[in-house]
């Protein structure tokens, strides 16, 4: 019996070498170019329909698919925001057939979504669909193109945003990596707080692409991409130069212009460059003008130096100034003391940043690739607010300045390789890169007026270097079923130089981690993804931390799982869903208004997320997301284990009206639950729901466009905490929430013109 099974055996590998001998093979090597002018239109995926084989175009516009049996087959050509194109194709044995397809712009429909193994998918694959068909305002706007994040200002425009995300109080970017063009913009060991994520610098009309995600999934995403990450990309060449002109309520007014320098496109030019510029007033709703002014600038040059090698610099700066009424007590408002648009004490801040960023791509054969950029960031900060008045200082008053004056520089670069090993289809990335950050005179003081230091809390130079490598390997186990398998490490080495002791103390701490990731997705045809990810992040402790009081716990850990769909029931319509959990193995901050650390131990968040796009009818399109998460504190007692701020209900959505070519309107809302402000849930920061409006006129030379935002002035606060106060004279200090008003009924009105 054994000697026939192994003769069955033999025989079945026989037949299976005969029909491999005897197969016809070809290949496919193609190009995908924008039809308005030999642009290359990267990310566009190519399906062949018979044989459920894809691909994905790279930053040439190119693609190759080999090993495609002999025939003829229908070739799907799709990205968001042009036509779809299906032709059919011709395949010969031994002979590679050279496809070239120009595809043209086009009202931004659901059907362009497609789904294949090549592409990463998750919920970010509707970013370029909402972002063309949402109201933007700034480059901090735009993350609320992210499913479940929310944004509060604390201080008009000046600030970075406080975020929200899964359950988390990212507080200004703790544990949500922000990056733009491969730059971090995420700041270590902050004055204001670790991770202080300020994208003002980035201009919202040069932002072509946000990709997004969710989790600690993404081996090129390190230091706090626990909750998720948001990755800006900006145009390489400007649709049309342009000017335009904003203006609204409360001394609200904008202007920005951008230029394009060389276009590849004219002539036989293989140069690309434009220069932009932004200027932005507003006094603001408060009953103190807040006098917030900001001015941006960028330029940007790309030489695709041959057919295979592009580089690109990026050259951007910007600066802010403003005042501002800071967070207020609500005793203070309902016992008349002042308005809900009123102040205590004055506040104000200035901060800058400029860059340089150069970036190079080239494709080293028709199956990998290899890129890399640098970077150079100069950054100052310098911020006056007093959140508790007179709690310590019952004469001079609880101010406090905070200052970061830094270098930033770095360098990531990555390699990818499609191969084969026998007959199974392998995808292999590698990369490395390093960080480093020296900060002079990190600095938080008691203070007096703007001038006048009462003490220094916290006072010294920081020099931080994050080394890292990382290794992916895609399997694909078949047409449909896909394999990812890797892990990264990160090397931290952290140092301060203490000015505050009479003889200033240097102390160095040195710590490294291991963060696997795993992922498992299975495509049915091209119109639904079913997947499981699995992976460990973790957000890096404040230097000052790390040097002076939990040595042990440089790089606390956070891992999470995700089981999720992305489905289109029919062509118009894509759904996803997602259940998760991540357990945080320390949230350990230092707390920069205060120069406190507060650990509160392990936690575990779970929820789920739910998203829905519907081109209803060609002049109709409807979006919602509604995100649910529980936050607990693993080492307390129920009842005592909620997470201050965490939401547990979010959810944003809207209808899109096409009206004509010319002219579109939008409705749309957010809402966010109310939420425990502190840790036995006594005390709670309200929810609220905001309505905006949006109204937009185009034609080829000109645009008008209107924005009201809180259509139905809604009395709702934005940023809100629990908060011990004392105000002057007053006896005894009083815990309660505090909070900033948010924006009362808003119009705005915007004037374009494009050459």
């Amino acid at each position: 019996m054994r000697i026939l099974s192994t003769r069955i055996f033999c025989l079945f590998v026989f037949l299976l070498l005969a029909v491999d001998a005897f197969s016809h093979n070809g290949s496919i090597k193609g190009f995908v170019y924008n039809g308005d002018g030999r642009k290359p239109v990267e990310g566009a995926s190519v399906y062949l329909k018979e044989l459920k084989m894809s691909a994905v175009t790279d930053g040439f516009g190119a693609f190759f698919l080999k090993e495609v049996k002999e025939g003829k087959f229908s070739i799907v050509v799709s990205h968001v925001g042009f036509e779809s194109i299906e032709e059919t194709i011709k395949i010969e044995d031994g002979v590679t057939t050279d496809f070239v397809v120009y595809m043209f712009p086009a009202p931004v429909k659901i059907n362009e979504v497609t789904i294949n193994a090549k592409k990463e998918l998750t919920l970010s694959s509707v970013s370029g669909i909402d972002l063309k068909s949402r109201p933007v305002n700034s480059s901090q706007d735009l993350l609320r193109l992210v499913p479940g994040m929310f944004i509060s200002q604390h201080q008009g425009g000046g600030k970075a945003e406080q975020m929200f995300l899964r359950g988390f109080d990212v507080d200004h970017g703790t544990d949500v990596s922000l990056s733009v063009d491969g730059m971090p913009v995420n700041m270590v060991s902050h004055a204001h707080g670790q991770g202080y994520a300020d994208a003002h610098f980035i201009i919202s009309e040069s932002v072509d692409k946000l990709d997004y995600g969710k989790g600690p999934y993404v081996m090129d995403k390190g230091n706090f991409a626990t909750a998720g990450w948001v990755e800006y990309k900006t145009k390489n060449v400007l649709e049309n130069s342009f000017v335009k002109a904003e203006a609204g309520m409360f001394g609200y007014v904008r202007t920005v212009a951008g230029v394009n320098l060389m276009d590849k496109t004219v002539g036989k030019s293989n140069q690309e460059a434009y220069v932009m510029g932004e200027y932005n007033y507003n006094n603001s709703y408060f009953d103190a003008p807040q006098n917030f002014n900001r001015f941006n600038v960028l330029g940007k040059y790309t030489n695709y130096l041959s057919e295979n090698k592009i580089l690109s610099l990026s050259l951007s700066g910007f600066s802010s100034g403003w005042d501002a009424s800071g967070q207020i007590p609500q005793r203070a408002v309902d016992a008349g003391i002042i308005s809900r648009f009123g102040k205590i004490d004055d506040e104000s801040g200035k901060t800058s940043r400029y860059n340089a960023n150069l970036q190079y791509y080239q494709k080293l054969n028709t199956h990998s690739y290899f890129k890399s950029n640098f970077y150079l960031s100069k950054y100052d900060f310098e911020l006056f607010s007093n959140f508790t008045f007179y709690l310590e200082d019952t004469v001079n008053g609880d101010q406090i300045k905070q200052k970061d004056d830094r270098i930033t520089t770095g360098y990531n670069a990555s390699y990818t390789s499609n191969y084969s090993i026998g007959k199974l289809p392998v995808k292999t990335e590698l990369g490395t890169g390093f960080r480093y950050d020296d900060t002079k005179g990190s600095e938080l003081s008691h203070t007096k007026g703007m001038k006048t230091v009462l003490e220094r809390l916290a006072y010294g130079d920081i020099r931080e270097t994050n080394l890292f490598a990382y290794l992916n390997q895609s399997f694909f186990l078949t047409p449909q079923l896909v394999l990812n398998a890797g892990t990264r490490y990160d090397y931290f080495i952290h140092n301060y130089h203490n000015f505050l002791d009479a003889d200033p103390q240097f102390v160095a701490n040195k710590a490294g981690r291991f963060s696997p990731k795993a992922g498992l997705y299975y495509n049915y045809s091209d119109r639904a993804r079913f997947y499981v990810n699995y992976g460990m992040g973790f957000h890096s402790n404040d230097t000052r931390i790390v040097a002076f009081q939990n040595s042990n716990s440089i790089l606390p850990a956070a891992n999470s799982v995700d089981v999720g769909a992305v489905f289109k029931p029919y062509s118009k319509l894509l759904l996803s869903s997602a259940v998760w959990m991540l357990d945080l193995q320390q949230e350990f901050v230092y707390v920069g208004d205060a120069a406190i650390v507060e650990p509160s131990g392990r936690s575990r968040r779970m929820g789920f997320d739910i998203s829905a796009r519907y081109d209803v009818f060609k002049w109709l399109y409807l979006d919602a997301d509604f995100n649910y998460t529980d936050a607990r504190a693993r080492d307390e007692a129920a009842g005592e284990n909620f997470i201050p701020l965490a939401a547990k209900i979010t959810s944003i959505g809207g209808a899109t009206f096409k009206l004509n070519k010319y002219f579109s309107t939008g409705l749309r809302f957010r809402h966010i639950g109310d939420r425990p402000a502190n840790e036995d849930n006594t005390v709670v920061a309200k929810g609220y729901t905001v309505y905006d409006l949006v109204a937009n006129y185009s034609r080829k030379s000109y645009e008008f466009g209107m924005q009201i935002q809180n259509l139905t002035n809604t009395q709702w606060n934005e940023a809100q905490f629990d908060t011990e106060t004392r105000l002057r004279n007053e006896p005894a200090p009083v815990s309660e929430i505090c909070f900033t008003p948010g924006t009362p009924f808003f119009i705005k009105f915007t004037a374009a013109y494009k050459f």
